[in-house]
């Protein structure tokens, strides 16, 4: 073999989302996508997931540069947290690149930032023993497309997100010339979409789907709120067209989502069927009747569903669930958040609005069915292939695919994040890896929140906290007060007041044998404090709550001085308020 190649994925395996992928060739660094996921319900507190970095900081000469596949958050959400590390440049489709100026604008940072470079299917990147090119493919946005990294060996081919619809307008059409020459060329390994590998069903057409939307639209008679990712063009080009055929005008709920559409319209990607389609405000919404409304609502960062359960629950401001509002579910949510949808559901419900999901009638998946994964093989021909983008059974999936058409088991390989694999003349190996974990975005905070942090989270939203203060004359060994205490979703104190002042007593007793010791030690004691504590509350409840134990230590000279100068603190006081009455 006459190059050196290794692919890394850092984020996008073995999870929904967070697609990042480092390819090495001859020791330069090619970046696939740049993307984040939104947080499981365990992860407390946490806005969104980004990769970990570590891995290219420690080899950020080497990047030659990030190359996206499409506009999507799991694709360039994190680009922003990128180009505050690292200034690299960044290739991306018209479409694509806009999508990630608006995700960087908002950074003081990166306000100077410029190195974006717009590409299309005919663009050749040369590097010195490289060439990028990319090829069309059909996704729920314009402008995606795969990358192909071409070497002497062959080409390393990532298709990002996508299926083949037959039924797709010419803005959203698979170039499949385009990936029979990248098979007939030689690929060497493909790195393929395994979101929808679970699902035996194929895959609804969009033409199916579009139809289905004007339909719903047509028969409800009342409001539509329409939930989507507020980067799907497609759906938001299905629903304006829906809107325009039924009588019906449309609201865009939020900052983000109007930015987007903006930027799609203006590069002539989405369409509006009528000039006066869009209500621009509130006030002209509540005047409109309900059947002539359609209300699109994307949330902070395109979280629909959490935006819905805040209006079933009347805390989205002016616009809120009404009887009768129909809420339409156009995304596509994943297995982990089953469940918050169903309560998402349930809260409409109780708010006298009505629930339809596209997916309850329909395969309506972004990404490529069981056949599709099989079709692409077929035309591609790799050599190797690595599933990415999705879960562990979704990969396993995907690899049992290709082996029934002929790949064996030295020819699929399912890594884990930060897995170097190697590929050589006649085989595919996991030859290293880096130590990578997830890092957490919680407000401004980038990282600073790891597992010691949830863990905590995790109790206190089980189990609660315990206070302990108590106030100690160390040189006296005694203690100065009794200890107060102070609980927060553990118990009801003023239920509870036998096991608070047994509590006490345990403190009491704790704190005069540390006194007592002859090398006394601050930790030390804190940390008994924190122990019988927990023996006793756990034995007492089966809880164990976080416990805070504050102790205070007086000084006695420290405190008459601190008389001595409220004194005349009180001389000055009294002084000043006699001046100003002789100046009024």
């Amino acid at each position: 073999m006459k190059n050196d190649i290794k692919i890394m994925p850092i984020g996008g395996v073995r999870e929904n989302g967070k697609n990042m992928y480092a390819v090495d060739i001859n020791g330069g660094i090619y970046i696939l996508d740049c993307g984040l996921r939104y947080p499981e319900n365990e992860l407390l507190g946490i806005d969104v997931v980004i990769p970990d970095f570590s891995y290219l900081k420690e080899n950020q000469d080497r990047i030659v540069g990030v190359f996206l596949t499409h506009g999507h958050a799991d694709a360039i959400g994190a680009i922003s947290y990128f180009l505050s590390e690292f200034d690299v440049p960044v290739f991306g489709s018209e479409m694509t690149i806009e999508l990630a100026k608006l995700n960087v604008a908002d950074s003081e940072q990166l306000k100077s930032f410029d190195d974006f470079h717009v590409v299309s299917v005919r663009s050749e990147i040369d590097f010195d023993d490289v060439k990028v090119t990319f090829f069309k493919t059909t996704h729920s946005i314009p402008g995606s497309m795969g990358i192909a990294l071409h070497t002497s060996d062959g080409s390393i081919v990532y298709t990002g997100d996508f299926k083949f619809d037959q039924t797709a307008t010419p803005v959203y059409q698979t170039d499949y010339a385009a990936l029979t020459r990248l098979g007939e060329e030689g690929v060497l390994a493909l790195l393929s979409d395994s979101g929808n590998a679970e699902n035996p069903a194929p895959s609804a057409s969009e033409k199916k789907i579009g139809e289905y939307i004007t339909e719903t639209f047509h028969y409800h008679d009342s409001r539509i709120v329409v939930a989507s990712v507020a980067s799907n063009i497609l759906r938001m080009q299905q629903v304006f067209n829906a809107a325009a055929a039924t009588g019906r005008r449309v609201y865009l709920t939020g900052h983000d989502l109007e930015r987007i559409v903006k930027t799609a319209m203006r590069l002539n990607t989405l369409k509006l069927p009528e000039d006066d389609l869009l209500i621009d405000s509130v006030k002209d919404l509540d005047k409109m009747p309900p059947d002539k409304v359609v209300i699109i609502q994307t949330g902070k960062m395109g979280e629909p569903i959490k935006a819905i359960q805040r209006m079933a629950n009347k805390e989205q401001g002016d616009i809120n669930i009404e009887p009768n509002d129909l809420v339409f579910i156009t995304t596509t949510p994943s297995t982990a958040m089953e469940t918050t949808v169903a309560k998402t559901r349930d809260m409409v419900y109780r708010a006298d609005g009505e629930v339809e999901m596209i997916s309850d009638q329909m395969n309506s998946s972004g990404d490529a069915s069981q056949a599709d994964l099989q079709l692409l093989l077929n035309l591609l021909h790799p050599k190797y292939l690595i599933p990415v983008q999705g879960e562990y059974r979704l990969l396993e999936s995907h690899a049992k695919l290709a082996k029934e058409i002929g790949y064996t088991d030295d020819q699929v390989v399912i890594p884990n994040k930060g897995d170097i694999v190697s590929l050589g003349d006649d085989n595919m190996w996991i030859s290293g890896s880096a130590s990578l974990s997830d890092t957490m975005i919680d407000g401004i905070g980038i990282g600073d929140i790891g597992n010691i942090v949830l863990r905590d989270r995790k109790v206190l939203s089980e189990d609660g906290i315990f206070v302990a203060v108590v106030t100690i004359d160390r040189k006296k060994k005694r203690i100065v007060s009794h200890p107060k205490l102070t609980s927060r979703g553990f118990v009801y104190v003023k239920a509870n007041k036998d096991l608070m002042k047994e509590a006490a007593g345990i403190i009491e007793k704790t704190v005069t044998n540390n006194l007592d010791h002859k090398e006394f030690d601050w930790s030390n004691l804190k940390q008994d404090v924190r122990e019988s504590l927990s023996d006793y509350l756990y034995k007492q409840t089966k809880r164990r709550p976080v416990i805070l134990p504050v102790i205070m230590e007086v000084n006695q000279h420290h405190r008459r001085s601190n008389k001595h100068h409220s004194k005349n603190s009180a001389k000055d006081s009294k002084s000043t308020e006699k001046a100003s009455k002789s100046a009024n």
